[in-house]
């Protein structure tokens, strides 16, 4: 057997192959990022390839390209995690050295070894569903900085008009802020602007009655008295903006879906877990066949304790390690908040642990890593969840 370690950069890769007796056949082999060069590559491969493992970091994107060019020959292609290769130089190197060429041997060391746990890239349709729901995350964010910008923009021209509204980001107060941000926008409305910016809102009667209660506290608002005009354009635009992405992220929400049901998963009938969260559960954990047990999974969802201790010394208490996918990690717990108050069995255990004295979020992490040997079981079983 012969293994390849490709260390990914974002113009050029450098590759060094070992046999299975850790001899350096050949290293420092660099090429760039090109078709051209992958094919040279695949020439400087062909006597080994018939017994051939590759392996590559996850470093950023830039790994994606080669690693297709190299699945579509048929090779076996093994993505692995740069923490894994981080850990595994620490733990032979004295001296802390890190280069292309240093990087591409460990890798291949490190798959001649076979103690590794590869990424979560299973199929096609896995990374497409983790395209999107990562885009979904990304989206979300720039949804929620922006209200932050539109706070505070409110803030100065009109502070009392976020106490009319339970949601300032609500489908009526949107459409309000389009067009009426200012106080003195309020002064002396015609019906016919009253109509004008009716025509977008849904509670028409409602709305009315809030536009009333607006002019009220217009007549005495506390807001700024100067750039009004610039601060109410700047407000216009960021509300839009807002109105622009909630929309593209109904748009994904409806592509993961339908990636979702593709895959006939039984993801979903777990208590707390619907497509969206299913499918960052399904796409961060990849092939389940790569844990052996419901533990590694916790492990790699970052939930297990962080292990302190020095000779006689060893701490009273203990944070999560926070390994692993972060993105994993925030799907279980946000479904362990689902699942303490909708499921009987998370329920009573989410009880059990407030009941001996836990925080609320230290019971909804204990939540979330029994999620986790619930996703294992039904993931490795391809059973659907069923109330015990």
């Amino acid at each position: 057997m012969f293994f390849l370690g490709i260390d990914i950069g974002k113009n050029t890769h450098v590759a060094s192959l070992l046999d299975e007796k850790a001899k350096i056949i050949f290293k420092a082999y660099s090429f760039a990022n090109t078709l051209d060069a992958a094919e040279a590559l695949l020439v400087k491969l062909e006597p080994y390839k018939d017994s051939l493992e590759i392996g590559m970091e996850a470093t950023g994107h830039y790994w994606l390209s080669l690693y297709s060019f190299l699945a579509e020959h048929k090779f076996i292609v093994h993505v692995l995690n740069p923490i894994q290769t981080d850990g595994w130089r620490k733990g032979i190197e004295i001296r802390k050295r890190k280069t292309d060429v240093i990087d591409s041997v460990l890798i291949a060391d490190l798959i001649r070894y076979g103690d590794f746990l590869e990424t979560s890239l299973a199929d096609e349709d896995i990374l497409s569903l983790r395209n999107l729901s990562r885009f979904r995350v990304y989206l979300v964010n720039s949804v929620s900085d922006l209200k932050r910008k539109a706070i505070a923009v409110l803030d100065q021209i009109f502070p009392e008009y976020a106490s009319v509204f339970s949601n300032v980001f609500g489908q009526t107060s949107k459409e309000l802020l389009k067009s009426l941000s200012l106080p003195s926008d309020y002064e002396n409305l015609s019906a016919t602007k009253i109509e004008a910016v009716l025509s977008n809102i849904t509670q028409k009667k409602k709305a009315s009655k809030t536009i009333s209660t607006l002019s009220d506290k217009a007549s005495r608002s506390f807001g700024i008295s100067f750039c009004k005009d610039s601060f109410a354009f700047q407000l216009k635009l960021i509300i839009e903006q807002i109105c622009f992405i909630e929309e593209q992220i109904a748009s994904v929400e409806l592509e993961i879906e339908q990636l979702m049901s593709k895959l006939g998963t039984n993801i979903k009938t777990i208590p707390g877990v619907g497509s969206v969260i299913g499918a960052v559960i399904l796409c961060e954990i990849g092939d389940i066949e790569r844990f052996d047990n419901p533990s590694k999974l916790v492990a790699y969802a970052g939930l297990d304790a962080s292990v302190s201790q020095s000779g006689e010394y060893e701490a009273s208490s203990s944070k999560l390690s926070k390994r692993g996918s972060p993105y994993l990690r925030k799907a279980l717990y946000m479904a362990a908040q689902r699942a303490e108050f909708c499921d009987p069995v998370f329920h009573a255990y989410y009880e059990k642990k407030r009941n001996e004295g836990k925080h609320h979020l230290v019971a909804t992490n204990a939540v979330a890593r029994k999620l986790c040997h619930t996703i294992y079981a039904i993931l490795k079983k391809d059973i659907p969840y069923e109330v015990q």
